[in-house]
């Protein structure tokens, strides 16, 4: 037989009213909410999930809404809002709408479905609607990675623009001049940022930004891979290049390998996204590392602010900063 609420009071001594408020998610004394667990942990009490989010118009669960579960970038984020949520009694539905906005409506309207308290969202470019519609349903939403302009909402971003200056910085002060770039789609923001700062970095040091090393990928494997080889079948091929993500740094690493192509002695090399690349790889990768966990925690803290209807500091824009490791993949040249 099914433990009950009645079975829970019995084994606390405490009043159904006040086992009640906690299971749906009220405060109670320390003491009794220890007793509570003990209680529901002993009597194995399942809470009829469903029964309460009809009481309350609480489920207890986020939907976060990704472009790819194949991207380690992504996937390592919702690991850690997971834990975050996990300690507030939160579940999660991660949802993957593989770069396709048709899906990503679809996706979204499966999490409206499931009324769940809140939204984790990491947009496809352009799809402004998207995020206008989870904002007219009061549904607390939190953005990570991607920035949509004209829109009101939290957000937690990296510092990307100075991410990339940083990087190429270094490469400037080792006595590089013709720096590669191996940004990302053009109409992504972080993608933007990152080349952004790359420009920025050569006009401040006086240097040109010469087009024929600018090689615009997909984010993927692939594109990392064939625009290395096209950078070093440029008529001035590029002394150093600077890949900004995580699947092109691999693509790169894998088309330099394949043409015995050496680092840093026929080109330095910045990375992007991996510390354990970094390692892996000989000479081992200078490469900027996302705060991929701070990212992930930083989401979660938000929205349980914005579940429990603290609306201070309304939108919150969090900028945080990456960490450049320079290892062995570059070297000084003469200027």
């Amino acid at each position: 037989m099914a433990t009950t609420i009645k079975d829970i009071a019995k084994y606390t001594g405490l009043s159904i009213s006040t086992i009640s408020k906690y299971l749906n998610g009220g405060n109670v004394l320390e003491h009794n909410r220890e007793l509570i667990e003990e209680a529901i942990q002993t009597l194995d009490f399942k809470v009829n999930e469903m029964a309460r989010g009809l009481r309350t118009s609480r489920t207890m669960t986020v939907g976060v809404l990704i472009p790819s579960l194949e991207n380690i970038f992504f996937t390592s984020i919702v690991s850690h809002i997971e834990s975050i949520l996990l300690k507030e009694g939160y579940s999660t539905i991660v949802c993957d709408f593989k770069e396709d906005p048709g899906l990503e409506e679809k996706k979204l309207q499966f999490l409206f479905d499931k009324m769940v308290d809140g939204i984790v969202l990491m947009p496809l470019p352009g799809n402004d609607n998207l995020v206008k519609k989870i904002i007219a349903r009061k549904t607390p939403l939190v953005l990570i990675d991607r920035m949509i302009n004209n829109v009101e909402c939290d957000v937690v971003l990296v510092d990307n623009l100075n991410a990339s200056y940083n990087a190429v910085e270094q490469l400037i002060i080792r006595g590089h001049r013709r720096i590669g770039i191996i940004a990302g789609p053009q109409n992504i923001y972080t993608a933007q940022e990152r080349l952004k700062g790359y420009i920025r970095v050569l006009e401040d040091y006086g240097l040109k930004v010469d087009p024929s090393l600018i090689k615009h990928g997909d984010y993927q494997i692939e594109s990392g891979y064939n625009l290395l080889l096209e950078l070093m079948k440029v008529e001035q091929p590029p002394t150093a290049v600077y890949v900004t993500n995580y699947e092109m740094t691999i693509g790169s690493i894998i088309a330099i390998n394949e043409n015995n192509i050496r680092i840093p002695d026929d080109i330095s090399f910045i990375g992007f996204d991996n510390q354990d690349l970094a390692r892996i790889v000989k000479p081992a990768l200078s490469i900027v590392v996302q705060p991929v966990q701070q990212i992930g925690e930083t989401a979660a803290k938000i929205l349980l602010k914005r579940l429990r209807k603290d609306q201070g500091g309304f939108p919150i824009v969090t900028r945080l900063k990456t960490e450049l490791l320079i290892r062995d993949s570059i070297k000084n040249v003469e200027s």
